[in-house]
């Protein structure tokens, strides 16, 4: 397993991730890489996320892929919700942690929070807001 995955779940364990408030349940990775098989879980209690590495826990959705395109999608390269409609991944269990997935994994490069955008572009003067 990479030190990029590492750092990835080492972070995740200590940040959490974005607007996970009113989640809770597990995700299993299991992650291909040049090693064999990784297992990370993910647990999210209400927004407390904790991560531990190892065996084939049971867990309420369980995504497999290769390690190279976990760190693209940890990195905001791809959004997982297409990502795994094209096939790129696999997912068993429950389908509504596939889009909780968008919530652990970075935003894309160069995103702007939709309300960040409004502030910026006000109304022409004189006119009515867009």
């Amino acid at each position: 397993m990479s030190e990029a995955v590492r750092d990835f779940f080492d972070d995740l364990a200590r940040s959490g991730g974005r607007m996970l408030g009113q989640v809770s349940g597990t995700v299993r990775f299991d992650l291909a890489g040049p090693d064999g098989l990784d297992h990370w879980l993910v647990t999210i209690d209400r927004g407390r996320v904790v991560v531990s590495q190892g065996g084939a826990e049971d867990a309420d959705t369980v995504i497999h892929t290769d390690e190279a395109f976990f760190l693209r999608m940890a990195r905001g390269e791809v959004k997982p919700l297409p990502a795994w409609l094209r096939n790129d991944f696999t997912a068993d269990g429950e389908f509504r942690f596939v889009v909780v997935l968008e919530r652990l994994f970075a935003p894309p490069p160069g995103a702007r929070h939709p309300r960040e955008v409004a502030g910026h572009a006000g109304p022409p003067e004189g006119g009515t807001p867009r």
